[in-house]
């Protein structure tokens, strides 16, 4: 997908049209309009769309494998960049915790090692056996290097997940999979489109290859409106990010529901200020990233939000060690309290995840997520106990299994919220305090905003 305004092309592949060319059709519309409202005009999109055929009617054709298919998929992708693509495409067959599907490897391989960020369809088997783990996941989109995305039933404020959408956990690393949910239409709830007809009318359809889109749209929405101000790394952890939390399980729903509107992702209240870091970090160094709090002491609870994203090389022959790369983020909250003399760094707090003094390799892969590339965690606290708050973030390499220093610079993007209740002015204040280390995020081109 590109953001070049120009006319939509359609490459095919093959000559021979098929009878699923409505469906196609159906997710073009998807990622330029969004779910349908019939009391509303049809939304202008964001971006221009190539869509690519990459199926055929080969009877052969095992549809556990579909390698012919990945080939030209792959074919795409290494011969021209995008911002984003969408795969609602994939084998049928749910992901399995020892072993990495050739779709997986190669797609998190190429998305390694591209400025792409790319959302798959998790399936639409979350009816299966859970015994068998056939409502798992499908493969490719245990892909840690993308977004996988899950539907829900309704664009309301009572959702839930949809009945059929495929359901984690992922493998770990890579753990949690959906990464987000979005609307793809129920029974009750159908997800409109418009039909390919010669008159298009409005038809009802389901699945989380129509929620996929959807969430596409969103973020090219997003680069729309900032420009490459944002790299695609920011803008999958923004979405992450803007996420709306609920009490469902995580296996079911991940981070949760995908933004619905563009305010929501680009916009913050007068007391809340967002913060977005992106660059690069080097094998064994440390970062530091500042979160921005007003001067003097918060009077009140404060709200402390986060979400660090990352691109990994992996190692398809090691599913317990798929990650080379690994962050370990430690929290600073207060820059004068220090537990014992001689303490060079000021005393840290769990964030993302505890990791207790002479934790072991699997304890640390476990409770703090260690070598999980997309992390996100809310804290609340009295805003007394925050004085020049930071993150001091750790990049670890290793391959296969084993430390490796000769790894690259990796890639990262970290999103940094605070909301205090008690402070109207919030937003104002920190953008004072920190004129000559922040930069304000202005938008390069105003999209429809709700007022």
């Amino acid at each position: 997908m590109k953001r070049a305004p120009r006319s939509r092309q359609r490459h095919d592949l093959y000559a021979k049209y098929h009878d699923y060319d409505s469906e196609i059709s159906d997710l073009l519309g998807e990622c330029g309009f969004g779910a349908l409202d019939t009391r509303k005009a049809i939304p202008r999109p964001f971006a221009a769309i190539d869509h690519y055929r990459v199926l055929d009617d080969d009877p052969k054709q095992n549809p556990h494998e579909l390698y012919e298919v990945l080939e030209r998929i792959e074919g795409v992708l290494s011969s021209q960049t995008y911002d984003f693509i969408n795969l609602s495409i994939g084998p049928s067959l749910p992901i399995e915790d020892d072993d990495v599907h050739a779709w997986t490897a190669v797609l998190d391989d190429r998305l390694s090692r591209i400025p792409t960020l790319a959302a798959i369809a998790v399936g639409n088997d979350g009816e299966g056996d859970t015994i068998l783990g056939l409502d798992r996941v499908q493969v490719p989109a245990d892909c840690v290097n993308a977004l996988a995305i899950g539907a829900c039933n309704t664009p309301d404020k009572d959702w839930e997940r949809a009945a059929y959408s495929s359901v984690g956990p992922g493998r770990s690393p890579g753990i949690v999979k959906p990464d987000l949910v979005g609307f793809g239409g129920s029974v009750e709830r159908p997800f409109l489109v418009l039909s390919p007809d010669t008159s298009p009318t409005l038809v009802g359809t389901g699945g989380t290859s129509f929620a996929t889109p959807s969430i596409v749209r969103m973020a090219s929405g997003v680069r729309t409106h900032f420009g490459t101000k944002l790299n695609h790394l920011a803008i999958r952890a923004l979405l992450v990010h803007t996420a709306e939390e609920s009490a469902h399980d995580m296996r079911e729903v991940g981070w949760g529901r995908a933004a619905q509107d563009l305010n929501d992702i680009v916009l913050c209240a007068d007391d809340e200020v967002r913060i977005v870091y992106q660059g690069e970090i080097s094998p064994a160094k440390y970062i530091r990233a500042a979160i921005p709090v007003p001067d003097g002491e918060i009077v009140g609870m404060v709200s402390l939000s986060a979400t660090i994203c990352y691109k990994s090389q992996t190692d398809p022959h090691h599913p317990g060690n798929y990650t080379r790369a690994g962050l370990e983020v430690s929290f600073r909250p207060h820059d004068e309290r220090f537990s014992r003399d001689g303490q060079l760094h000021p005393d840290t707090k769990p964030f993302f995840g505890s990791s207790p003094a002479g934790a072991d390799e699997e304890q640390l892969r476990r409770d703090a997520m260690k070598w999980e590339n997309c992390l996100y965690a809310i804290k609340r606290m009295r805003g007394s106990s925050l004085h020049n708050p930071i993150f001091d973030i750790h990049y670890n390499s290793r391959l296969e299994g084993r430390n490796f220093v000769g790894a690259p610079k990796l890639p990262y993007a970290l999103v940094v919220s605070v909301q205090a209740n008690g402070i109207a002015d919030l937003y104002d204040r920190v953008v004072r305090r920190y004129a000559t280390q922040l930069e304000p995020l202005r938008p390069i081109l105003e999209v429809p905003l709700r007022t």
